[in-house]
């Protein structure tokens, strides 16, 4: 038993466990000693820093979920790196946002998810990013979907999937940061927002390739 290594799969859960142990163990130490933001206010339970905090690290646990059904089935270097790449950057991110919320003496959970994006121009059944939608999130048939993919075909998918969850992230994102928040709020908004820009015209260059690679091959079937 000694000489059997652990998969890959396993590997990349324990990364995600080893992070947010050693999160949570700055966090016990940072509000032990009042380093997180000393001197400020705490924002309040209806505060876009609140409703962002709660609502993007729901949006990044499907990012997450996601990536760990690509990594754990993609037979492609190229998109088992991405996805490893996703889910260790937005576990720790999630890790952060809900040490503000425990900083803050707020909840994890509650108030209508999105009802800090909400404007007066809001109406029921349009998704302004105000509305109880929450932008960029795959549906659960979609999620299905992805799980019984294989090959190719699930590359593309997860590709997809990923580019449309990393748009709507963007803008709750540029939602937050129109609204001035706190600096260390701000600055983790900016980080998102750099990484996932840059992570978009990698997707973006991925899925054109694999499409291509897809016809192709298909094509050459039909021959």
């Amino acid at each position: 038993m000694a000489g059997i290594e652990p998969q890959p799969t396993q590997n990349l859960l324990r990364r995600l466990a080893l992070g947010v142990g050693a999160f949570l163990l700055v966090l016990a130490v940072g509000v032990a000693i009042g380093l997180l933001v000393p001197g400020t206010r705490a924002p309040s339970d209806s505060s876009a820093e609140a409703g962002f905090a709660r609502d993007m690290a729901t949006h990044h646990a499907q990012a997450v979920e996601m990536s760990m059904i690509a990594y754990a089935n993609s037979a492609s270097p190229e998109v088992t790196t991405l996805a490893q790449d996703i889910a260790l950057t937005q576990q720790a991110q999630i890790g952060t946002m809900r040490a503000w919320l425990t900083a803050w003496n707020l909840s994890p959970t509650g108030r209508e998810p999105m009802a800090w994006m909400k404007t007066p121009e809001d109406t029921p059944g349009m998704d302004h990013g105000g509305a109880a939608t929450m932008p960029g999130m795959a549906t659960k048939a979609q999620l299905d979907s992805l799980r019984r993919a294989a090959g190719r075909d699930l590359d593309i998918s997860f590709t997809q999937l990923m580019i449309r969850h990393h748009e709507g992230g963007i803008t709750m994102v540029d939602a937050v940061l129109a609204a001035e928040p706190r600096s260390e709020v701000r600055d983790l908004a900016a980080q998102m927002r750099a990484g996932q820009d840059a992570e978009l015209t990698a997707m973006r260059d991925l899925l054109h390739r694999l499409t291509t690679d897809n016809r192709a091959a298909n094509g050459a079937g039909g021959d």
